[in-house]
């Protein structure tokens, strides 16, 4: 209970002290148009977003994560060449404050193939990886200078569902901590589950729980989760199926009870198999749940019931591009970035925070492929 209420009073400085400047950084998949991660400044008060910099150089920074203390972020690579040998990779770097440029500190093995999904704990002592093309996880311990130590824990998955041709094997595809801090919760797309852990943050090591998992409908494909701000309930986005399964969550023991499972897509609207789902986010106020469509291009906005967790389908809003695999709402919950893969282009969105509604603000920023974005305080 301590914890949880030090991370209570920790979310409401920060939506009280997010009113200013940050920087934005933005994980893409490097190439033409592509060299690293990038760096955008933005004012919440304006919704402004500047013209992005390159903030490091570095291969194919798909997903980045901020340590607590905002000195330090974290970017999973899916192929870098430390020591001249090609690998997958969690890298660690320092954050200027004043410039928003990067620093590398180090780079550790995350154990698997494919890393697709980073998180820090809340005490900033440990660092997750969800590794998709091998099906595994690892956690790393947190040095006192932001670098990264050898991973601690590495668990691989086994099993397979329903779909031969996506799930004939464990495709981990996100890790983050519960909001108590007290266990790690993971999708894993090829064998429709979300697996628990019990985090032990101090010696960044995670331990199978009990209950082992929740699971998902057959062939559902989770991807990505996100916890209302309670800790009451976990929204579980799933790839394949393009739904979202609402669960109530027991924070005791991580037990999680389905409540729901619903389509992110428009009632007339037709998926074909080139449509997915990608990410998902719970509005600061925990009124409201977003969630991505790559195909249909758009953000599905939903009202949450605060007492049963249950979802209402509001709008789906274009993103003004093509394949948002990633979005993110800025601390004070009143604009929305839309990552559009596969346009090069990151376009703003205000949020009317009485209905939850997004509003194109005209805004339109030019990444290459870009696939991930975090806030972080400038100074």
């Amino acid at each position: 209970m301590k914890i949880l209420f030090s991370m209570m009073l920790l979310l409401s400085f920060t939506l009280t002290s997010f009113g200013g400047e940050h920087f934005v950084y933005f994980g893409t998949y490097t190439g033409a148009k592509s060299k690293g991660i990038y760096v955008s400044r933005f004012n919440s008060a304006t919704g402004k977003l500047s013209d992005p910099e390159l903030a490091v150089e570095t291969k194919s920074p798909n997903f980045l994560a901020v340590h607590p203390n905002g000195k330090f972020l974290y970017a999973v690579g899916e192929m870098n060449t430390t020591s001249g040998k090609r690998g997958s990779s969690v890298d660690a770097f320092a954050i200027n404050g004043k410039t928003g440029k990067l620093t590398l500190l180090n780079q550790q093995s995350s154990k698997g193939g494919g890393p697709c999904h980073v998180s820090v704990d809340a005490t900033g002592k440990c660092v997750m990886v969800a590794n998709y093309g091998s099906g595994s996880i690892a956690s790393l311990p947190v040095r006192a200078d932001g670098s990264l130590g050898e991973a601690a824990t590495t668990i691989q998955h086994s099993g397979s569902s329903v779909n031969p041709g996506r799930q004939s094997g464990p495709r981990a595809h996100v890790i983050c901590p519960s909001p108590d801090n007290r266990f790690a919760l993971t999708c894993d797309l090829g064998l429709d589950k979300v697996l628990v852990y019990q985090l032990d943050a101090a010696a960044a090591k995670l331990i199978p729980n009990n209950p082992p998992f929740a699971s998902v409908a057959p062939g559902a494909g989770p991807r990505h989760l996100a916890f209302s701000p309670d800790g009451k309930f976990v929204y579980v986005i799933n790839e394949m199926k393009l739904t979202i399964t609402a669960f109530a969550y027991e924070a005791a023991n991580a037990t999680m009870t389905e409540v729901q499972m619903l389509s992110t897509l428009p009632a007339n609207y037709t998926a074909t198999e080139k449509d997915s789902t990608a990410e998902i986010s719970v509005h600061p106020s925990g009124k409201f749940v977003y969630g991505s469509n790559r195909g249909h291009d758009s953000i599905a906005v939903f009202a949450a019931d605060a007492k049963t967790g249950k979802l209402t389908l509001l709008q789906n809003e274009s993103t003004q591009g093509k394949t948002p695999r990633h979005f993110a709402i800025d601390p004070t919950g009143h604009w929305l970035l839309a990552e559009n893969q596969n346009s090069d282009s990151v376009v703003v969105f205000g949020i009317d925070t009485a209905t939850g509604k997004l509003k194109p603000t005209g805004q339109t920023i030019i990444v290459g492929s870009p696939v991930c974005a975090v806030f972080v305080p400038a100074e």
